[in-house]
């Protein structure tokens, strides 16, 4: 069995059931909706108590569960350009706006880069008269390059 496999399991046992992510996360506990969502998607990994409990939530095996728990092979685009639509969004905003928050983040900040491993982000509905809005909040430790 491989990982993939455990996210199909989830993702069909999501659906059959009728679940949500933010119940889902709500039940799992223990972390960001957005770390637990992209663990259950194989791109973390849980800890034990928190794959206990989504073993039964998508009634995994003991092997899936273990699985679950283990450092996964990250990156789940297919292809590049993606071809999603809102997927390529965000590759369209760092094709149009990468060199701009490059620029700005070292003028503020120095030579480095942001952490995408100790990082944080809230995804929130923003009401707007001329439709809903996506607000997203990244924050990411501000990691300096070394000089030797």
């Amino acid at each position: 069995m491989i990982r993939a496999d455990v996210t199909e399991k989830i993702l069909s046992a999501k659906r059959l059931k009728g679940l949500t992510w933010k119940t889902i996360c709500a039940e799992i506990g223990g972390g960001s909706p957005t770390y637990l969502t992209a663990a259950l998607l194989g791109q973390m990994k849980l800890g034990p108590e928190q794959a206990e409990r989504a073993a039964k939530i998508f009634d995994l095996g003991e092997e899936e569960t273990l699985l679950l728990q283990e450092v996964p092979y990250r990156g789940s685009l297919p292809a590049l350009p993606p071809s999603d639509p809102l997927i390529y969004r965000f590759y369209e905003l760092v094709n149009v706006y990468g060199t701009t928050w490059k620029e700005l983040i070292q003028e503020e900040f120095g030579d480095g880069i942001m952490s995408a491993i100790d990082f944080d982000m809230a995804i929130e509905r923003q009401p707007d008269q001329k439709g809903d809005r996506v607000k997203l909040t990244m924050s990411g430790k501000f990691l300096s390059y070394k000089e030797y």
